[in-house]
C-alpha cells in the first residue's frame, strides 16, 4: 500500500494574509512610482533642437528619459502652460525669454530652483534672484545688410538707429510685424529702449530728436518701411540677398555665420553682415524652468543643470543659432568670426516688469501708425 506524502498547507490568520497582500501592492506601486519618475516631458518652442545623442548621454548617465513637447513659439508655448498649470502637461518649460518673464512670475507657474551650475554663467545673463527660471541661451536681433548690394552703390551703412528713417535710406529696411514675430517685437523694444517712452518711465539712450520711440516708428513708416507677417517672409522673400528688393533686414546675430555654415560652396566672407549701428540690437535671453505641480521635480531638477553642462551648452550654436550662457562653453568658429556684436550696438535691456506693463499699448500704438497710418497723436489718445 503506497503511502501519500501529505504536504501542510501554511495557515495564516485571515488578518495576517491582509496584511501581506497590502505590502505586496505597496511594493509594487512603490517600482511603479520609481518607473515613472525616471520620464519627464519638456514644454518647448518650436525651435528647440538638441542632439539626439547627447539626450541619449543624459538618460544613460541618469535613468531619466526625456520627452520634449513642441508647443509653437515662445509665447505660445507659455500660454499652454498658464492654461494647463492645475493639471501641468509637462515638468518643465524651455523657451522663456526676459519679455515674458514677468507673466510666468505673475501666473505662478514656476518653481524656484538654484542649479549649482549657474557659478559657470556671467551675471549679464541671470535672472532675478527668486531663481524662477535659468538662463540657457542668449541671442540678439538685429538688423542685416546685402553686403553686395552696398558695395555696388557706394552707399555708406547706418552709424546709429536713427538713421534707418533718414530719407537716403528710404524703401531699403524690412521688419517683422511686432505684434506676430518674435524677432519683430523684440526690435520695437530696440526702439523703446533707445528713443524712451514717457508713459513707460523709460528716459530713453538717446532721446529722438522727433518725439520718442513712436514717433521713430511714423518716421520710419514715411521712408518705406516694409513690414513682413514673420521671420521667414522677411528674410527669404523679401530681403534682396534672395531675390527681394530690401537691402536691411531685420534678424539674427548668427545669421551672416549661419550663411557661411549652409553655404553650398566654401566662403571665406559671408555675402550678409551684421549693421553694427549704435542702439541697433536688442538681445534676448532664454530660459529653462521647473513647473509647479511636478511630480518628478528631483529629475527635473537634474534637468535643469543637464542644460547648463558642457555638451549641452557646446551644442546650441549649431542646433538653435543662438550663443551658449556658460562662459566656458566652446563657440565655432563662424560665430567668432561673424557672431559678434560690438560696444554699444545693444540696446539697453527694457525690464521684464515694465514689458508685461506696457507691451499691449505699445503693440497697439505700433499696429495704428506703421499698419493703419495713423499719427502718433491719434493713436495714443
Amino acid at each position: 500500500m503506497t503511502r501519500k506524502l501529505h504536504i501542510p498547507t501554511p495557515k495564516f490568520p485571515a488578518i495576517k494574509l491582509t496584511k501581506l497582500i497590502v505590502a505586496l501592492l505597496v511594493a509594487a506601486l512603490a517600482l511603479l512610482g520609481t518607473a515613472a519618475a525616471q520620464r519627464i516631458t519638456v514644454l518647448t518652442h518650436s525651435s528647440f533642437s538638441l542632439p539626439t545623442e547627447v539626450i541619449e548621454e543624459f538618460t544613460a548617465a541618469t535613468g531619466i528619459e526625456v520627452v520634449f513637447l513642441p508647443a509653437g513659439d515662445a509665447g505660445e508655448a507659455l500660454n499652454r502652460a498658464i492654461l494647463t498649470k492645475a493639471r501641468p502637461v509637462g515638468d518643465l518649460l524651455f523657451g522663456v525669454d526676459d519679455s515674458l518673464l514677468e507673466r510666468a512670475r505673475h501666473e505662478g507657474i514656476f518653481l524656484p530652483y538654484r542649479s549649482p551650475a549657474l557659478q559657470g554663467v556671467p551675471e549679464e545673463y541671470r535672472f532675478a534672484a527668486d531663481d524662477l527660471v535659468t538662463p540657457v541661451d542668449v541671442g540678439w536681433v538685429i538688423p542685416n545688410i546685402d553686403v553686395a548690394w552696398f558695395a555696388e552703390r557706394e552707399l555708406a551703412l547706418p552709424q546709429t538707429l536713427e538713421e534707418l528713417a533718414d530719407p537716403k535710406y528710404a524703401d531699403l529696411l524690412v521688419v517683422q510685424n511686432a505684434a506676430t514675430s518674435s524677432p519683430g517685437l523684440a526690435f520695437l523694444l530696440a526702439t523703446v529702449a533707445r528713443f524712451g517712452d514717457a508713459a513707460a518711465g523709460i528716459e530713453g539712450l538717446a532721446p529722438y530728436a522727433g518725439g520718442d520711440w513712436l514717433d521713430f516708428w511714423a518716421d520710419l513708416t514715411a521712408n518705406g518701411v516694409e513690414v513682413a507677417d514673420g521671420w521667414t517672409d522677411a528674410y527669404y522673400t523679401l530681403f534682396s540677398h534672395y531675390g527681394g528688393t530690401r537691402p536691411v533686414v531685420v534678424s539674427y546675430l548668427s545669421s551672416p555665420a549661419a550663411e557661411v555654415i549652409f553655404a553650398e560652396e566654401p566662403l571665406a566672407t559671408p555675402p550678409t553682415a551684421n549693421l553694427s549701428c549704435q542702439g541697433c540690437a536688442y538681445r534676448q535671453i532664454e530660459a529653462i524652468g521647473i513647473l509647479a505641480g511636478t511630480q518628478q521635480q528631483e529629475a527635473a531638477q537634474a534637468f535643469v543643470d543637464f542644460m547648463l553642462s558642457a555638451a549641452v551648452q557646446d551644442a546650441i550654436p549649431m542646433e538653435m543659432f543662438v550663443h551658449p550662457v556658460l562662459a566656458a562653453a566652446e563657440l565655432p568658429a563662424e560665430f567668432v568670426e561673424h557672431a559678434s556684436v560690438a560696444p554699444g550696438v545693444t540696446a539697453p535691456a527694457v525690464p521684464s516688469d515694465v514689458i508685461q506693463a506696457n507691451q499691449q499699448r505699445w503693440l497697439a500704438e505700433w499696429t495704428a501708425v506703421v499698419l493703419q497710418g495713423r499719427t502718433p497723436e491719434a493713436a495714443r489718445r
